[in-house]
């Protein structure tokens, strides 16, 4: 057996890429007809119920948005309920027939159960489920000095997937629905400052693509990966709020550059309906993916190349992420979305 595996070393890797040169001009001519005949059918949005966590900023907002130029019927989720306010008048105008508003946290199954429940028992169905609740970070990982932070950064950006999907999994069903995840390309290109959000978004892709070959058509499930869809943000420093309702705040308002965060939520949308197992923006990224399958090498002095001016400088007697009294998050206008931790 291990003579077996010596030579299937040095043959199959080689034989990999070479296969691969002369199908990918075929896979992409396939792949393009099949987006095309996707596209003239697509699925038609108006009347259809769509449920949307972490709807409160940024990605959520404007897939709510994206939705509503569909007419359909949507359900708003997040922790933030005077930020939904805004947005579901919002939504209105844009074409959503009915718009509803529920505070929950995704990381409690309890609250999962009552907002799928109180969606079926308002609508009696649901179509797509979009689980947009994120939360990013951009310290290294040694200058965290209060770990009792990972933990809610694996909460939301791994059960707050699950929990919601794994409700809402037997209603799908029975309207052949769609989960469609916001994920990230750093689920599987390693980038500095994001070692947690990583790791969380790595384990969320992994989850879908399981999942996908259990339900196999009676559910579809699009996974949207982006680069990035905000501002420079490697300046911001991060509190953790305790309460009972937790929140994350920044020490400093960082805008998101309003047209890219626009721009993929259309793509998201847009993708779903076609029924897309992926989504990627931008595309380029794919060639970083061959290069850490058959030459991860290559991709690591690329890295270190491109990064060796920039080292991780650990805080001393300040914890970059620290625990706050509670207090009430302040207000924010539903016209000009907002990072609260990068929750998107």
């Amino acid at each position: 057996m291990d003579l077996l595996n010596a030579i299937l070393n040095l043959v199959v890797p080689p034989a990999g890429m070479v296969m691969l040169a002369f199908a990918w001009p075929t896979l992409s001519f396939l792949q393009t007809l099949e987006w095309f005949f996707k596209t003239l059918y697509r699925e038609n949005m108006e009347n259809k119920v769509v449920l949307i966590t972490g709807a409160s900023s940024a990605i959520g907002e404007q897939l709510a948005y994206e939705y509503a130029r569909r007419k359909a019927n949507l359900v708003l989720v997040a922790r933030r309920e005077h930020r939904l306010w805004g947005i579901r008048e919002n939504a209105r105008l844009l074409g959503a027939k009915h718009v509803l508003v529920m505070a929950s946290d995704v990381v409690k199954e309890e609250d999962c159960r009552r907002f799928i429940s109180d969606t079926i028992n308002y609508f009696g169905h649901l179509h797509h489920l979009v689980n947009a609740a994120s939360l990013g970070h951009n310290f290294y990982f040694e200058e965290a000095t209060d770990s009792s932070v990972f933990p809610h950064m694996m909460d939301i950006n791994f059960w707050g997937n699950v929990y919601p999907t794994y409700v809402a999994l037997p209603y799908l069903r029975q309207t052949r629905g769609r989960i469609l995840v916001n994920a990230s390309m750093e689920s599987w290109l390693p980038m500095p400052r994001m070692s947690l959000y990583a790791a969380a978004k790595a384990a969320v892709t992994s989850f879908y693509e399981t999942l996908r070959f259990e339900v196999k058509d009676d559910v579809g499930i699009t996974i949207a990966t982006h680069g990035w869809t905000g501002s420079d943000i490697s300046r911001g420093k991060f509190m953790l709020e305790e309460g009972s309702e937790m929140q994350w705040k920044e020490e400093r308002e960082v805008p998101l550059t309003g047209g890219h965060v626009k721009e993929f939520a259309k793509l998201m949308v847009a993708g779903a309906c076609r029924g897309d197992a992926y989504l990627k923006h931008p595309r380029w990224y794919d060639i970083f993916m061959l290069y850490r399958v058959f030459a991860p090498d290559v991709l690591g002095w690329t890295f270190r190349l491109l990064l060796s001016d920039h080292k991780a400088k650990p805080t001393i007697g300040r914890p970059l992420l620290e625990a706050s009294p509670p207090r009430k998050p302040s207000a924010i206008s539903p016209g000009s979305p907002r990072l609260q931790h990068i929750v998107e």
